[in-house]
């Protein structure tokens, strides 16, 4: 029996603001949630995922893919973790002769093969963001508390809805609240849309990108790692509560006086 896959592409406006961390993390907290998620790089020309995860040689790239020299399902690697990978090669001499409007074929071809698709983009809104948009119904788009990535990212919000696409909603990352640059109702208020998670700035992180691996897998109890298997709940559509192994309470106690927790 076929799956129903869900394609959803990671958007931000600007670079920086941890998109490439939140498709890994969704994908490893689908998969915690028993989902299965392949995650594409769809970041053609400057692609990370493959350096976050030490993946960095993959026998068949997605720019393999893209070129017509293999099918999309020979470039789906899996990780130690269980969650699947299309790697965007890194050399220099791939990047000659790819056409990222033939991402929509590739997930076209994957789907049906796992119960999510997630297409990490460029940033901005170039050849190659566009193209990802293009590939998918449903959209999340990665900021942080930050004027200047708040502002790209609203004029991300404005090409996703001209495109008629599906905003799940905004995560915002790297959030320290003692010292929020722009307060997470305001940040709401200029998208006009839902704030689906907010990860807090947290160490772990960067840690998790030594180990080569998704901070839900190398510090499960961390707040970053409990904050994106709480995203990954709110879009599957089931219930979940845990607590950090470290307080922050403070964190807490904002997120749910705004609205954003239970």
């Amino acid at each position: 029996m076929k799956i129903e896959t869900r394609a959803i592409g990671i958007i931000s406006g600007k670079g920086g603001v941890g998109k490439t961390t939140t498709s890994i993390n969704l994908g490893a907290a689908f998969f915690y949630f028993g989902k299965s998620t392949t995650v594409i790089d769809g970041n053609i020309t400057t692609p990370n995922i493959g350096v976050y995860l030490g993946l960095v040689n993959p026998p068949v790239s997605l720019h393999d893919v893209l070129k017509g020299k293999k099918p999309a399902h020979k470039a789906v690697h899996y990780h130690k973790s269980g969650t699947r990978f299309v790697i965007a090669s890194l050399a220099l001499k791939d990047m000659n002769a790819v056409d990222p409007r033939r991402l929509s074929k590739v997930v076209k071809e994957l789907d049906g093969t796992s119960d999510y698709i997630l297409l990490d983009s460029a940033a901005g809104l170039g050849k190659e963001a566009l193209a990802v948009l293009e590939a998918v119904e449903e959209i999340i788009i990665v900021t942080n508390p930050e004027i200047a990535a708040v502002t790209d990212a609203l004029k991300t919000v404005r090409v996703a809805r001209d495109m008629k696409k599906d905003i799940l909603g905004v995560v915002i990352t790297k959030s320290n609240v003692k010292n929020p640059e722009l307060p997470f109702e305001d940040i709401k208020a200029m998208l006009e849309t839902e704030i689906l998670g907010i990860i807090p700035e947290d160490r772990a992180v960067k840690n998790s990108h030594v180990e080569k691996d998704a901070v839900v897998h190398t510090h499960p109890r961390s707040g970053a790692a409990i904050e994106y298997k709480r995203l990954a709940s709110k879009i599957i559509g089931i219930e979940y509560a845990d607590k950090p192994e470290e307080s922050i309470t403070l964190f807490d106690w904002v997120a749910k006086f705004f609205g954003f927790r239970e």
